[in-house]
């Protein structure tokens, strides 16, 4: 008998069992290729001022000696004056120890200094080109001032925290309850935040740092004296009294005494006086700020 000759066998239709095949095995690009989902609506404004304020907090960061040189003149203030006039007791504060009176207004005049010269780096931004660049962005102008104020504030909001501690070293009385510093947080980042929206409105009509550092030495002396950070608005003359109500540094440190020494304070119409004016600021700077880059 012969052999009968082999069948060959049919080619499979299910593909080998192995390693995947070429097309599979080959990376995918696509999501490299396509952009990320952009924010729309109401989180446009608020992610963009984050990173505002996260970039202008990097530069602290890389230079902490602007922290170590402010508080010196604070020091001096509750050392020298407070000291002094507690020992004195030439100001009527109501029973309250001079230097605790003193404590709030030091706060908020060191978070003033801070902010009333911000302007000065908007004006070397401009002339480095960096505004130029930022104007062209997307980003609204609103949100660019609005993260260079609430960083501003945060700065504030360290030095504040430097000053509290040295008062509670020289025996002031002050509150530990949560909720109150964090009300005093939220005042010194408002009241910061105006100022330094002055600043920058300021900076936007003279156009010059040699201009802004004369008009802001000229105002701040002014509106510390002319503000209740040193004594009682009672103990003013008549057109100073009207000065003080007009000055958000007054309500600012009758909210700060409200809140860490429990003097009777008008805590709603601070708030609600710090939080326009930081508003108005906001509005203000940010309309000058095309003047800038012109």
């Amino acid at each position: 008998m012969s052999a009968v000759p082999a069948v060959p066998q049919a080619a499979s239709a299910e593909p080998p069992a192995g390693p995947s095949t070429e097309s599979s095995a080959a990376p995918d690009f696509g999501l490299l290729l396509v952009p990320p989902r952009a924010r729309s609506g109401w989180r446009v404004v608020p992610a963009r001022v984050l990173a505002m304020c996260t970039v202008e907090l990097q530069k602290l960061r890389h230079d902490q000696t602007e922290l170590y040189t402010r508080a010196v003149q604070p020091a001096l203030w509750l050392l020298i004056f407070g000291e002094t006039f507690t020992r004195l007791k030439a100001i009527p504060t109501g029973g309250i120890p001079y230097l605790d009176y003193l404590a709030p207004g030091i706060i908020a005049q060191s978070a003033m200094f801070i902010a009333i010269f911000y302007g000065i780096m908007i004006i070397w931004e401009r002339d480095s080109g960096v505004l130029t660049k930022l104007l062209v962005t997307p980003t609204p102008r609103a949100a660019l001032v609005t993260g260079k104020a609430f960083a501003a504030g945060v700065k504030a909001v360290i030095q504040a925290a430097v000053v509290v501690v040295l008062a509670a070293v020289l025996g002031v009385g002050m509150t530990a309850n949560p909720l109150r510093l964090l009300g005093v947080v939220v005042v010194v980042i408002l009241g910061s935040a105006f100022f330094s929206c002055l600043s920058m409105t300021i900076a936007g009509i003279v156009l010059t740092r040699d201009r802004l550092m004369g008009i802001g030495q000229a105002i701040t002396m002014p509106l510390f004296f002319g503000s209740n950070a040193l004594y009682p608005v009672d103990l003013m003359p008549g057109w100073l009294q009207a000065v003080s109500k007009a000055n958000p540094l007054s309500y600012q440190v009758d909210a700060l005494r409200g809140l860490l020494i429990g003097t009777p304070s008008h805590l709603p119409l601070d708030f609600g006086v710090l939080a326009l004016a930081t508003v108005a600021g906001i509005a203000a700077a940010s309309g000058l700020l095309g003047r800038l880059a012109r």
